[in-house]
């Protein structure tokens, strides 16, 4: 038996080590197929930091409960017990061997009674969680649908394996030890001790042989599957996972939210005034993405919190942002043999490499070569291009943030999603065309709707008639050097009859609190959020550099350069991209600055506003840019409102549907999401339902207002912006209609 279980053991050690070492070199291999990447290197130690943080702490995996504490003691467990590993190779010659120093010592006998049987309960729940939420019950609910079942059933049962013969093999110890009572050492174990008690020296011992080689064998023969399949992200993320995380784009440790990247070629970025002849815009080959790219693909775990929250998917969309990046994976790896012997196209789609070099390809790597990145999924036989990603899947992503946000190892979903954009849009004009409309109105009259510039101060107008309120225009009614803050109205803040509202009001509301205040007029532009995100970067950086231009030209005499905007996908692009086309400047969102005069006591809501209302977080004033209390807290100062959250809020909160462009095009497939968004309002009953985003405005009133026509929706429901709340409890009630129940305008 002893020497059986010897033999056994070793053969599968060595056979498990080497093709796990040998796969560890090829995913190396693989993702060093991608384009460099500089910027992933720098603050060191506030990565490593990261790194220790987000693992000890488990600060992503936390945010799920159950299921995050139950992952601690896996993860914990799988890295530190390693040395009941060593401790089974020695019981196979010696069946009551013990660890020198450490055996005995009561604090680490201890730690392995808790973190062994924790892990051991810790991964059986995680096995329960799976088999409840099982795709073939909850369907597209289940945020395991898509995920290879197999590779992530297997991994969990090696686990449980592994545990249960670890806490065998304690009480096996104990019983060759002659432990005849309770010990401390044996905290957990010892009904096993007892149990084993009975059985005489020898059986113990071929006992321990036996649990000691299916420790063994478990967990090489476990090495031996990761081996074979280098792609099985489900096993290997974690020990990508540290490096990920190590290497995500923020050297603070943030998400990759708010901003995105600058487009590059070769790891450089690209410049559009004078752009290389080789330069690569955008990516339409999966090496065109950068090495963290393809690292990102390698590490996804497929545990589907980023499907559980995409919005796309939950509305009955082709996108799943797991399933989009496992299939970037398995081209990635399906492709590599293609790439590692020096294949590869130019832009003109003719083959780099030389007949000799790829002699020895095999047959599916360079059928593999030949799929197009984006193109119908079908087949070619049967009318398909036999795409790796579907257009309606790269055109649903509403770049919300909820997969970024949610990941537990820090995958960029966004920046390739983007990216893949960009070459769709610049270099083969291929993307939704009424999206086109929106781009021939942003390059010839500056905003989405094609409207004339004088538009841009109707608004204007508007408030000084009915308020007598006169906004003065920077550099022409007001010096620079008097005006605290420029407020930037935005394209919908100007043009949008709804979105309008929300500025006259917050224009009033700054009025009242004595705010010097102006605006650009006529010389605002679009800040380009639609058109970058759609992918048309050049578009973006015309208009950037356009209005970088106007912002310093129109604050170099201001003491501060201090921007204030009520559109959060202005405010984003303004603070965290505009720098990168040298524009600096202090930016806050309307709702920071009125929450700001509220506590100074500059304005001060005494009028009740009544009635129940439920906040809609837009994405990119929270998840992009982490602002969540100032609304609410401007909601509580209002007298007789009564708040209640959604199901879905924060960090969690759900799309209205327009971000990424998609304002701009048509929802063709699936349910609506502001639809979604506004069932889940009114699943509270709601009398108001409030934003701070002129696009969730427009969003969730279209969807209101059908609900009205079908009845669904109580007659006085309205939507409007948290500006609009305040001005109406702000606003003194003429004596006249004082006695008059108070209403919210739309």
């Amino acid at each position: 038996m002893q020497l059986a279980a010897i033999v056994i053991s070793l053969v599968t050690f060595v056979v498990g080590t080497a093709l796990a070492a040998r796969a560890a070199l090829y995913i190396y291999r693989v993702v060093r197929t991608g384009q460099p990447d500089a910027t992933r290197f720098g603050q060191p130690a506030q990565r490593a930091r990261t790194v220790a943080v987000e693992f000890v702490g488990h600060t992503r995996m936390n945010r799920w409960g159950i299921v995050g504490v139950a992952h601690w003691f896996v993860a914990v467990g799988f890295f530190t017990l390693g040395l009941t590993l060593l401790t089974a190779f020695f019981q196979l010659f010696d069946a009551e061997f013990v660890l020198p120093v450490l055996g005995g010592w009561l604090p680490y006998e201890l730690f392995t009674e808790l973190v062994g049987t924790f892990t051991t309960l810790g991964i059986a729940a995680l096995i329960v969680i799976r088999l409840l939420s099982l795709p073939g019950r909850a369907g597209r609910k289940s945020r395991f649908a898509g995920s290879i079942a197999w590779q992530a059933f297997y991994v969990e049962y090696t686990i449980l394996g592994i545990g249960l013969c670890i806490m065998i093999l304690r009480g096996l110890e104990g019983a060759l030890e002659g432990v005849g009572s309770y010990e401390a050492k044996y905290l957990i174990s010892y009904p096993l001790v007892a149990a084993f008690r009975g059985l005489s020296h020898g059986t113990l011992e071929n006992l321990v042989y036996i649990f000691a080689m299916l420790k063994i064998c478990t967990s090489f023969a476990w090495a031996i599957t990761i081996g074979i399949n280098p792609s099985m992200g489900v096993a290997w993320h974690r020990f990508l996972a540290f490096f990920n995380i190590y290497f995500k784009r923020a050297e603070d440790g943030s998400t990759a939210l708010g901003e995105l990247r600058p487009m590059t070629s070769g790891g450089a970025p690209i410049d559009f005034e004078d752009p290389a002849d080789d330069a690569v815009f955008g990516v339409s080959q999966v090496e065109h993405f950068s090495w963290k790219g393809i690292l990102d693909f390698s590490t996804c775990t497929e545990c589907g919190r980023c499907q559980s929250q995409c919005p796309a998917w939950n509305t009955g969309k082709p996108l799943s942002p797991k399933l989009l990046i496992m299939s970037l994976r398995e081209h990635a790896f399906a492709k590599a043999p293609y790439l590692l012997a020096g294949g590869g196209k130019d832009a003109e789609g003719e083959e780099k490499a030389t007949a000799e070099q790829l002699a020895d390809v095999p047959a599916a790597a360079l059928a593999e070569a030949e799929r197009p990145l984006i193109g119908t999924a079908e087949a070619p036989d049967s009318g398909g291009l036999g795409g790796v990603i579907d257009p309606d899947v790269l055109w649903s992503c509403t770049t919300c943030g909820a997969c970024v946000e949610q990941c537990p190892v820090d995958i960029e979903h966004i920046d390739h999603i983007v990216d893949m954009r960009r070459y769709q849009v610049m270099i083969e004009s291929s993307f939704p065309t009424e999206a086109g409309t929106m781009l021939k109105n942003l390059e010839n009259k500056g905003n989405p709707w094609g409207m004339a510039t004088k538009a841009r101060l109707d608004w204007v107008k508007e408030l000084k008639k009915e308020t007598g309120i006169e906004v003065p225009v920077i550099g022409e009614d007001i010096d620079p050097a008097e005006v605290e803050y420029l407020y930037w109205v935005g394209c919908a803040g100007a043009l949008e009859d709804r979105a309008k509202k929300t500025t006259k009001a917050f224009a009033e509301l700054l009025h009242t609190a004595g705010v010097q205040f102006a605006i650009l007029g006529k010389e605002e532009s679009c800040t380009g959020d639609s058109a970058r995100r759609l992918g048309n970067e050049f578009l973006f950086q015309m208009l950037g550099a356009q209005n970088v231009e106007t912002l310093n030209a129109a604050l170099e005499d201001a003491p501060v350069k201090r921007i204030v905007a009520t559109c959060p996908h202005c405010f984003n692009t303004i603070a965290n991209e505009y720098p990168q086309l040298g524009g600096h400047f202090e930016v806050i969102h309307h709702t920071q600055l009125l929450q700001h005069l509220i506590d100074e006591g500059k304005l001060v809501p005494v009028n009740p506003v009544e009635g129940l209302i439920t906040y809609h977080d837009p994405c990119y004033l929270g998840r992009h840019n982490k602002v969540y209390s100032p609304p609410r807290e401007i909601m509580d100062k209002v007298p007789g409102l009564r708040q209640q959250e959604m199901h879905r809020h924060k960090e969690r909160g759900f799309c209205c549907g327009a971000g990424g462009a998609r304002m701009w095009m048509e929802e063709r497939i699936g349910k609506r999401i502001n639809t979604e968004r506004v069932d889940e309002a009114l699943s509270l009953n709601p009398d108001i339902v409030s934003t701070a985003c002129p696009f969730c405005l427009v969003m969730l009133s279209d969807s209101v207002n059908g609900k009205k026509n079908e009845g669904a929706a109580k007659e006085h429901l309205k939507v409007v912006d948290v500006a609009q709340l305040l001005l109406d409890s702000v606003k003194a009630v003429p004596p006249a209609e004082a006695e008059e129940p108070q209403t919210v305008d739309a």
